[in-house]
């Protein structure tokens, strides 16, 4: 539907349209509020007809995100929601967040979730109960030495040989089962194996295999267990605020309430509590890989708008999915407790709000979000190197905090150990450098240490640069045992930005002002590393052959060269002429002489 200067101002559907404008144009008393007010203001309207109510839903979903139309409730954001990736056709698959879902079949995705912060922390648990590989470079079992991860017991050794493709592939399968809610299996599975090791007198790999059915069994008593029966199902609950509603959505897997996560919707002019409960669900469950085969609703859903949503939902399942509001009993008292959860993070959205209301932190907020950092990154050192030809290089750190320069932090490298083009090599040296300093020495007191800002810890570490200088960073990292400092980079040329375990870079929206903030730590980083690379190059080129003379400093210099014009003109001189110049002895012209 048009308004008179063509906007779209609605997109809807239905199974006959006929009877649909049918409802809308007729002089009822009962016309609901938003019909009467969009009927005011219509001027034209357009349709599409599609092969099925499965079909048209989809169409629907994807104009409303396209056109965001005001009288039509969608999700909020228009990024896409993180997912957790498992790609089981891989040798030694990775766990890893990603943005966007692809056809390959071999592809597991559990998700979405609402922030990057869900995931973090879902990946920090599972990184502590499964020891699966969290580097990214190519496994081959002949390294000649493994990652801190190994050591300490996160990860189970691949690189070097430790584990073979099997032995990786069954910790893979327990954490695809973990995601799954299916904590049993893993459990079960494990005994059988730390049994097995006993028997085999291998006790040490017995105990760590014991400590691990420990961890998860305790995580496992921190789901909290519903007097339900053991089915799969999703209860969905809103609060709505003026054009906002705050959508809690509890997953409870195996009777197991395994996660929750919420969803901000813009609600459309108008709409009511139903219609944005329908909108969530249209929408989240076309983008989410995983339906269950019940979903619990705060609202009920008019047989109407129920057909065509369970049909597109039982599809997309490969199986029957039901939708209910429950009237009584354990599950209406588990949606009134979806709901009061609800009503609560609305409470604290409009005081989070109230109180972050500035550029600042806005931009901290959102490089958060979009970088999945498991803190607002208020301290952010960037780094940057200049050459020409490998020749006079140089590397720039330069210090935001709270999203504003401090000058007095910045520091600048000289590169000594690289010869040639090697901005890789060199971004590692100026690395290695300054994070070798991070570690308290010995006899310095914390407080004393905040005032160093060469102890002071960063929250982020911007590389300018892509992928390859992205990975050179990380090997630095690796190589120090530094694991709580995260670390991207920002490519210039499509304002690409990298994080480890993230194939796929990440666009910030080009008003965004994240962007904003990471750009100009960019451009600042870029700006001191070529001011200090003139200075050296113009100092190169004032070079002289008389700075090698012993006993010539800069004033002896700036005299000959000021009275000869040339080095050229003070070797052809005679030692009298020379020895005449201010500040000179004949001794002395004797050695420019002998050196020249």
């Amino acid at each position: 539907m048009y308004n008179a200067s063509g906007k779209i101002i609605y997109v809807g559907k239905a199974s006959n349209l006929q009877n649909r404008l049918r409802s809308y144009f007729n002089n009822s008393q009962t016309q609901i509020p938003k019909i009467k007010f969009l009927l005011g203001i219509l001027k034209d309207f357009d349709f599409t007809v599609t092969e099925s109510e499965q079909e048209a839903l989809i169409l629907e979903c994807n104009l409303i995100k396209e056109y965001q139309p005001r009288f039509n409730s969608r999700l909020k954001d228009d990024k896409s929601y993180p997912f957790i990736k498992i790609d089981t056709s891989e040798e030694f698959p990775q766990v890893y967040i990603t943005r966007n879902i692809s056809d390959t079949s071999n592809a597991r995705y559990f998700g979405p979730y609402a922030s990057a912060g869900s995931v973090r922390k879902t990946l920090a648990l599972l990184k502590k109960l499964f020891p699966y590989r969290s580097c990214t470079k190519p496994i081959t079992g002949t390294d000649d030495r493994a990652c801190l991860d190994y050591h300490i017991g996160r990860c189970i050794g691949p690189c070097v040989g430790a584990a073979d493709k099997n032995t990786y592939a069954e910790i893979i399968t327990q954490v695809i089962m973990f995601l799954e809610g299916d904590t049993h299996k893993i459990v079960k599975a494990l005994k059988s194996n730390m049994l097995l090791a006993a028997e085999t007198l291998e006790f040490e790999k017995a105990a760590t295999i014991r400590d691990q059915i420990k961890a998860i069994e305790k995580v496992h008593e921190g789901q909290k267990v519903l007097k339900i029966a053991s089915t799969n199902f999703d209860a969905i609950a809103i609060s709505q605020s003026h054009d906002e509603a705050w959508v809690e959505v509890f997953f409870i897997r195996q009777g197991k309430l395994i996660g929750r996560d919420n969803y901000l919707m813009s609600v459309g002019e108008k709409d009511d509590h139903t219609s944005v409960q329908i909108a969530f669900i249209n929408q989240f469950y076309k983008v989410t890989p995983y339906i269950p085969p019940l979903i619990l609703t705060q609202y009920n859903v008019s047989e109407e708008d129920r057909n065509p949503l369970i049909t597109f939902l039982s599809t997309k399942r490969q199986g029957k999915v039901n939708i209910h509001t429950p009237k009584r009993g354990e599950r209406k008292k588990l949606i009134e407790m979806v709901q009061e959860n609800a009503s609560k993070g609305m409470d604290q959205l409009k005081v989070s709000r109230f109180v972050e209301s500035d550029n600042s932190k806005t931009a901290l907020n959102q490089i958060q979000e979009a970088l999945n950092l498991p803190e607002i990154p208020n301290r952010i050192e960037c780094y940057d190197i200049s050459n020409i030809q490998g020749t006079n290089a140089v590397g720039s750190m330069v210090v935001f905090e709270n999203a504003s320069p401090k000058t007095s932090d910045y520091r600048r490298f000289k590169i000594k150990t690289v010869a040639g083009i090697d901005d890789y090599s060199m971004m590692q040296e100026m690395l290695s450098r300054r994070f070798k300093k991070i570690a308290i020495p010995v006899g310095l007191s914390p407080k004393s240490s905040q005032k160093d800002p060469w102890i002071k810890k960063p929250d982020l570490v911007l590389i300018d640069g892509g992928k390859g200088h992205l990975s050179a960073a990380l090997q630095v990292f690796l190589n120090l045992g530094i694991t709580d400092i995260s670390v991207a980079s920002i490519a210039k040329a499509k304002e690409e930005i990298f994080v480890p375990q993230t194939p796929e870079p990440i666009l910030l929206p080009k008003n965004s002002q994240g962007l904003f903030l990471l750009q100009r730590a960019r451009d600042e980083a870029h700006r001191f590393a070529i001011t200090y690379h003139k200075n050296r190059r113009s100092k190169m080129a004032t070079h002289s052959s008389l700075d090698i003379v012993p006993g010539i400093g800069p004033k002896k210099r700036h005299q000959l060269l000021r009275k000869f014009g040339s080095v050229k003109i003070i070797k052809k001189s005679s030692l009298t002429e020379i020895a005449a110049t201010p500040g000179m002895t004949l001794k002395l012209a004797t050695v420019i002489k002998e050196y020249l």
